[in-house]
């Protein structure tokens, strides 16, 4: 079960993606809001795994909101301004929906919902001693080995895992993708980039060097890199 929360203040939209959730069974709606007050209150409560979020709310927008929590469920935005989409790509989001929402837009932003779901069951914490996850990617479910994973690039809503000898593209958030893989064999250097550290051959500058690859290494994330060296 998916449990999830509406943050919208127009009843009209409030009640086109409450009909539109009523086809998913797999959803739990845990309630409806109207600002991100009582959406802030109401994480702080429950346990929400997904959130519906308008952007143009009373008092405080949508991504405001997005940008002061510590620890977000997944999100969907919801919106009729085609403008915020490229900003929204800075909070990881999983789809951007514009209103009117129809069925069929509806039912492709569900797909991608289920895609996330599936990687979460496969998470570290719920398989400490699992030594693969399944990637989709062309329809398919890869069985992949983290040993044979070198880095993975984000591209928008899209990541690209690079193997040893191919490549995987698969419909994932760096977010998601960075909860799922292990902290004792993966690093994020970047808003761009995660590696493996059994990969790094070198680091200098602002830079890492990988068996076949150098990545840069963005600055709020070189400080943990620099402690997993015993730099710091």
């Amino acid at each position: 079960m998916i449990r999830c929360i509406i943050v919208e203040d127009e009843e009209l939209a409030q009640e086109v993606i409450k009909m539109h959730l009523a086809g998913y069974p797999q959803f739990e709606l845990l309630g409806v809001y109207r600002n991100t007050r009582e959406a802030a209150e109401a994480l702080s409560k429950n346990n929400v795994d997904l959130m519906f979020l308008d952007i143009r709310l009373p008092g405080m927008t949508g991504l405001q909101f997005l940008r002061q929590l510590v620890h977000p469920p997944l999100v969907v935005l919801t919106t009729a301004y085609a403008e915020y989409a490229l900003e929204s790509y800075e909070f990881n989001v999983i789809d951007y929906l514009l209103k009117p929402i129809s069925t069929e837009r509806f039912a492709k932003a569900v797909s991608k919902i289920e895609d996330v779901k599936l990687f979460a069951g496969n998470a570290k914490a719920d398989n400490p001693s699992s030594d693969h996850l399944f990637i989709r990617s062309s329809s398919k479910f890869f069985r992949v080995r983290y040993e044979d994973i070198q880095y993975i690039e984000g591209m928008k809503d899209y990541l690209k895992v690079h193997l040893d000898g191919s490549t995987l593209i698969t419909h994932q958030t760096m977010a998601e993708m960075e909860k799922i893989l292990p902290v004792t064999k993966f690093i994020r250097i970047h808003r761009s980039y995660i590696i493996s550290i059994s990969r790094i051959k070198s680091v200098f500058g602002n830079s890492v060097e990988l068996t076949n690859k150098t990545l840069p290494v963005g600055i709020n994330y070189k400080d943990g890199l620099m402690e997993l060296v015993g730099m710091k």
